[in-house]
């Protein structure tokens, strides 16, 4: 049980999570390490992490901590500004500003990838890597292309555990849901089930499915559906929502029946704004546990 996140603006300005002098990156990230046994990174996604971050990160958390970290935005299908890439890439992408992953050369994607590599090291080597999570752009639609484009990540990172989230309706409609699971299963990826707002393109059903015996993962995205497309500087605008006690009661019940048929359940709440998914998931956890 963790959020996605440990460092967005608005669970700092909040003042409501942190306690008074917990102002440092080290002691956010230690505080947070004694509230919760899991974290998502979500900084992964915007750029690449560095070996030096994740050593940090190592050394800030307890044993049994677990860090999932996103996957790099042009790695799941995202238009990426070269600035966001390192150095020696972005020198053989002069006069490009902007470019989607087929746009770049195979000698530049294997640097790409094996930088992304290296920084996982240092979490896995410590036994604190989780999930490689790839949540991937709305508009990948359920096609051999895009299941190829998935595949191509699940052969980059061979040995790692990664979990996928297929965001468009087309994967999990009444024509391809089965599909769409026997080929996560086939690829050993993780099923993502989603709580998130409904009725959109850009979002998919909760379709509390295990693909793997070993784990499972749940995102609570919340369900603001007035906020869900928002165009905002700020992410966790978007994800602005307050699970009622009820609400995470009736997700309670359904985690555990998912625990069921898995040996472990990640549980992410991404509606990071403020302190949201901090106390979300405190409540959260007091309800399995009082089961």
């Amino acid at each position: 049980m963790g959020t996605a996140s440990w460092t967005d603006p608005t669970l700092i300005k909040s003042r409501r999570f942190y306690p008074k002098g917990c102002s440092t990156a080290d002691a956010r990230l230690r505080y947070y390490a004694s509230k919760f046994p899991l974290v998502e990174v979500n900084s992964s996604y915007y750029a690449l992490p560095t070996v030096e971050n994740s050593k940090v990160w190592v050394e800030r958390t307890p044993a049994g901590f677990t860090f999932n970290v996103k996957a790099f935005r042009l790695f799941t299908g995202h238009q990426t500004s070269v600035d966001a890439l390192p150095p020696p890439v972005r020198a053989g992408l002069a006069g490009k500003s902007t470019i989607h992953y087929q746009d770049v050369p195979s000698k530049l994607l294997d640097l790409l990838w094996q930088f992304f590599i290296e920084a996982l090291e240092p979490l896995r080597d410590a036994g604190k890597l989780g999930l490689v999570h790839f949540q991937f752009a709305p508009w990948l639609t359920y096609s051999p292309a895009s299941r190829q484009q998935v595949a191509e990540c699940v052969q980059r990172l061979s040995g790692y555990t990664l979990s996928a989230e297929l965001r468009h309706q087309t994967w999990f409609n009444d024509v391809h849901r089965e599909y769409s699971l026997r080929f996560e299963r086939d690829h050993g990826l993780v099923h993502t089930v989603v709580d998130a707002p409904q009725g959109f393109a850009n979002t998919v059903g909760a379709h509390w499915e295990v693909t793997r015996p070993d784990l499972a993962l749940v995102r609570l995205h919340g369900r603001n559906a007035a906020t869900w497309n928002l165009k905002s500087n700020s992410a966790s605008d978007r994800f602005n929502y307050d699970y009622t006690d009820s609400e995470l009661a009736v997700l309670a019940t359904s985690i555990r029946e998912l625990a069921t048929r898995s040996r472990r359940v990640h549980v992410i709440f991404n509606n990071n704004y403020e302190d949201q998914g901090q106390r979300n998931a405190a409540t959260l956890r007091r309800l399995l546990r009082e089961d």
